[in-house]
């Protein structure tokens, strides 16, 4: 039951920080007995690595959008290029959906 820091993010997701103290039942210096308490709660006002991976992928899924849109105003000449955009949205929706899955497990695995 050693002590340590808990970083909360905006997205309400978390990691372990730093040490902080030894509990009672582990004498060797650096060494931890394995059963992490929190010492104190660090508030971070970013989102963690997995939500800005999915932000950027949806980021990049309403850009393939706009593109197809605009090239199908454009008319039929494009069509190939259509085509290269509509596989590329089906390999982000399947990425953030992962990525998603991902975070979730996490989630559960409190």
């Amino acid at each position: 039951m050693c002590f340590f820091d808990q970083h909360r993010f905006a997205c309400g997701d978390w990691k372990w920080g730093h040490f902080r103290q030894h509990c009672n039942r582990e004498y060797r210096t650096g060494e931890t007995c394995g059963m992490k308490l929190i010492m104190q709660t660090v508030p971070v006002s970013q989102k963690c690595k997995l939500c800005d991976k999915i932000d950027t992928k949806q980021r990049r899924r309403n850009a393939e959008i706009d593109r197809i849109s605009r090239w199908q105003r454009e008319g039929s000449k494009f069509r190939a290029s259509i085509d290269r955009s509509c596989d590329m949205i089906k390999v982000l929706d399947r990425e953030i959906f992962d990525l998603g899955s991902e975070r979730q497990r996490r989630l559960q695995a409190i």
